[in-house]
């Protein structure tokens, strides 16, 4: 199946008996997700998905409806048992609990540590360096005329950004995506130094994403934090270190260890997805990118129609700390509950034709960085603007782009991921 039919093969159901959300290969084509979404939502919308051993199966939580309800209740579905589909002991929970696996008054007093950096005020004063930035990535990369658009401009453009947020020299860049690989795509042979559920990731299963590269990301943040202690820098880093959280229990190591982490592996692949997945919608849409170039004052709320084509997180699970009904499913305390984002961005409840990519769509409602959830994505605002900057300076450089090769994508169902990019470009 080449790749400029996929829009219209998404809209073909699976059977239900075919569906299984726990096999990696079904996440490699960029159809098959889609079709055992649709079929879900329509024939078993909170849906027991069986996995094998060690894990134990999960509901698998496909409607738009039902997906914000889980989001919105962390007390009767907790992050706490953590938020991927691996399942750990309470020791492991102990030593890789990050501020994605936290509720409460501590997970609030965390998020308070940077959330002011990612405010609205604080990003529009890099409103001129992103454009800067753009401008630079693009015309380096369209000089060259064929090229793949994920390593010369979705992966080095917010890699660049997070080298800012985190105020590292852009030597290092190359290092930050390769960590950012190698942790999330711990399914994928390509990218994985050892695969999740290896016999060999047992020596590595008190690491975040059982990923020996979470070592070195260890070490590199260990060594910011020792330069920075004490001083009065503004900069991610210099935050964590230097600002005690309002619920007035310091960050231990281990905190500071899993936060910077968490925000060199968030600071880059979401955005970066998102980007390649937008670019390929144009590319496959031409009438949607030829409106783009001619009213450009329609990119702002495209971004919007991008993030949900795009639904870089498939999934995030929550656990029932309770016995409740979900559904019309008895759901029981100690089960695995998983929030599928992307399908609740093609639940045709919410969306007018859903599997249309279309970017004048409005009352865009999607659930790409969750929903009223204490848990929304901290840098949302700062996803947000960067996607339109790139756009903004992209769009008017383009008189053609089209495919050169194959679009590999990540053996994953939780990052929805996208390898490779060739495209060849004719610059306007």
């Amino acid at each position: 199946m080449t790749t400029e039919t996929l829009p219209d093969a998404v809209r073909e159901p699976l059977p239900l008996a075919d569906v299984n959300l726990a096999d990696l290969n079904h996440f490699t084509d960029g159809v098959t997700p889609w079709r055992m979404f649709h079929t879900l939502r329509h024939e078993d919308p909170v849906h027991w998905q069986p996995e094998e051993a060690p894990n134990s199966g999960f509901w698998a939580v496909t409607r738009h409806e039902d997906i914000v309800r889980v989001d919105r209740d962390p007390e009767t579905f907790t992050s706490t048992k953590f938020v991927n589909l691996e399942e750990v002991d309470d020791d492991q929970i102990k030593k890789r609990a990050s501020i994605l696996e936290l509720d409460g008054v501590r997970h609030r007093a965390l998020r308070s540590l940077i959330q002011r950096q990612f405010g609205a005020n604080v990003i529009s004063g890099y409103t001129d360096f992103l454009r800067g930035l753009t401008a630079r990535t693009l015309d380096a990369a369209l000089a060259k005329g064929r090229f793949d658009f994920v390593a010369d401009v979705s992966a080095d453009f917010p890699i660049n950004v997070l080298a800012r947020l985190l105020d590292v020299p852009p030597e290092d860049n190359q290092k930050l995506i390769d960590w950012g690989n190698r942790i999330i795509g711990h399914t994928d042979p390509d990218y994985a130094d050892v695969l999740l559920h290896s016999e060999e990731s047992e020596q590595y299963r008190d690491l975040p994403f059982r990923s020996p590269a979470s070592l070195e990301v260890f070490e590199y943040g260990r060594e910011l934090a020792r330069q920075r202690r004490g001083g009065d820098g503004t900069d991610l880093v210099s935050r964590l270190v230097n600002t005690t959280p309002r619920d007035g229990v310091p960050l231990s190591p281990q905190d500071f260890d899993n936060y910077f982490l968490l925000l060199v592996v968030a600071g880059n692949e979401t955005t970066r997805h998102t980007i390649s997945h937008s670019m390929l919608a144009l590319i496959q849409h031409p009438e949607q990118l030829a409106r783009l170039q001619e009213d450009p004052s329609l990119i702002p709320a495209a971004v919007e129609e991008f993030l949900r084509w795009a639904s870089p997180v498939y999934h995030f699970r929550r656990t029932a700390t309770r016995d409740v009904e979900l559904g019309g499913k008895q759901v029981r305390e100690g089960d695995k509950v998983v929030m599928w984002f992307a399908s609740g961005n093609r639940d045709e409840d919410v969306f007018d034709d859903p599997y249309d990519f279309d970017v004048t769509r409005t009352d865009n409602d999607h659930v790409t960085f969750g929903k009223g959830s204490p848990h929304l994505c901290l840098g949302n605002l700062l996803a947000r603007t960067e996607i339109r900057i790139m756009f903004e300076e992209l769009i008017p450089r383009l008189a053609d782009i089209r495919l050169a090769g194959e679009v590999p994508r990540v053996r994953s169902n939780f990052v929805n991921g996208i390898k490779k990019l060739p495209v060849e470009v004719t610059p306007a």
